[in-house]
């Protein structure tokens, strides 16, 4: 599918430009976006992936992991059948979700694409998606977040009397995508034309682990440090007064007043829950860059080695998705120069209006799935011209926090392992981002009138 539309953004891109006399802007923009998916894209995101990457092998080493893909195991078995209960891929896939429930977006992508590497390992068909690639990119492109931070952010630049009032139906309508996403690609995954052919080799994993392995040997799938031993008892209570300190933190900054604290300016309009959520936001990367090391120390982990070891990953997993980066980020943006979102949004005007639709969400609406930062300038035009406070603009806001820019999320994921054949990963993945909007309208008119 994929192939299509990128041929047919390209194809529309010099049709439209032809006509709006504008192949010059095309032909610049085409030139300005292959810099920026290199440039300002995939090489930025080497430092960001060693740390994380490093972070997540001290935690794989330490058996973090392994516990916490034990404690969910229930649910993730439902989503992921396919996936062995106690893979990494199992605790890589729930840190990331974690992540972008809180919206720490620079955690969540390498934790993704971690992810990713560890799904690929179980993969019999290299180049072609699995049922568990497809469901897991379902349930990232449906943005399920507590709280729409930039949104809010938004809001608040341009004097809103209550900035954090989509925080509500942000969630209301995140959940909806991300039930549908999951729906949709549980459905699809059953359809003649989407099932996978039979496997003509067993996955390198499956081959590892019908061998012989020891605790810390490369060919078990858990790939446990060969130094891990059980904590101490002075161990437990040093991570027991280590946990101690990151709750005074919490207490103190969700409920200042608790503990005899003023509540600062900026806090004292907000709720309860988006203190919570903001608290455990802004705790949770100080928390994981500290508590993995420390926990695996005290196993015995060589915490520097390893984290080293697990860095190196993270400049060749960057300069994979070059090709898939430029590749989907010229056509995206050869299309918006040419006036394409322009065009899309005047014809569709009518039926929109027909339906109650607001027209003035078109441009923003047709944007997301393509662009965020696209997404983001008509946002904050949206806002300026109609207020904060209108009806639209919440609608907007909520409609921001609960999509996700479908294209460059399966430009990244599926380019760091490779993946050409993506099968239902688009349909599912735009399914969530339309209920996603429909939900975000819905709600918003029965919220705020």
């Amino acid at each position: 599918m994929l192939n299509y539309i990128w041929l047919g953004l390209i194809l529309l891109a010099v049709v439209i430009g032809a006509r709006n006399d504008s192949l010059k802007a095309v032909a610049d923009k085409s030139f300005e976006m292959a810099e920026f998916a290199v440039m300002k894209t995939a090489l930025p995101l080497v430092g960001i992936m060693a740390l994380w990457l490093g972070v997540m092998r001290l935690a794989e080493r330490a058996g973090l992991v392994t516990l916490l893909a034990r404690g969910l195991r229930p649910l993730m078995r439902r989503l992921f059948p396919d996936v062995p209960p106690e893979h990494p891929a199992m605790g890589s896939m729930l840190m990331n979700i974690a992540a972008n429930m809180l919206g720490l977006g620079n955690a969540a992508t390498p934790l993704g694409l971690r992810a990713m590497k560890d799904l690929e390992s179980l993969n019999p068909r290299p180049g072609t998606a699995t049922n568990a690639m497809c469901t897991f990119l379902a349930i990232n492109t449906s943005s399920v977040q507590l709280i729409p931070v930039t949104a809010i952010a938004i809001l608040a630049a341009n004097k809103s009397s209550n900035p954090s009032a989509i925080v509500g139906t942000s969630i209301m309508a995140t959940t909806c995508a991300a039930v549908s996403a999951v729906a949709t690609a549980k459905f699809l995954e059953r359809l003649p034309s989407f099932r996978l052919p039979p496997a003509t080799e067993p996955p390198s994993a499956e081959k590892k682990a019908a061998e012989p392995a020891t605790p810390g040997s490369e060919k078990s799938p858990l790939k446990e440090s060969a130094t891990l031993q059980p904590l101490q008892w002075w161990g437990v209570l040093l991570l027991a007064a280590f946990g101690l300190l990151f709750l005074w933190l919490f207490l103190r900054s969700a409920f200042p007043a608790l503990l005899g604290f003023a509540i600062p300016p900026e806090a004292a309009s907000q709720t309860t829950f988006v203190r919570i959520v903001d608290a455990i936001s802004k705790l949770s990367i100080p928390l994981l860059l500290s508590g993995f090391p420390l926990y695996a120390a005290l196993r015995r982990v060589k915490v520097y080695e390893e984290f080293v070891e697990g860095a190196k990953e993270g400049f060749d997993v960057a300069i994979r998705i070059i090709p898939y980066l430029v590749a989907i980020l010229v056509a995206i943006g050869m299309f918006r120069a040419a006036g394409g979102i322009d065009l899309l949004s005047k014809a569709l005007k009518p039926a929109m209006l027909a339906v109650g639709f607001p027209a003035d969400l078109l441009p923003l609406v047709l944007m997301r799935p393509l662009s965020g930062s696209g997404t983001l300038g008509v946002f904050t035009e949206l806002v300026k011209n109609l207020g904060p406070d209108h009806l639209v603009s919440r609608m907007a806001g909520t409609i921001y926090g609960s999509t996700e820019t479908t294209f460059y999320v399966l430009a990244v994921y599926f380019g760091s392992v490779a993946i050409k054949r993506t099968r239902y990963a688009l349909l599912a993945g735009l399914t969530a981002d339309f209920v996603g909007v429909v939900a975000s309208v819905i709600v918003c008119r029965l919220v705020f009138g």
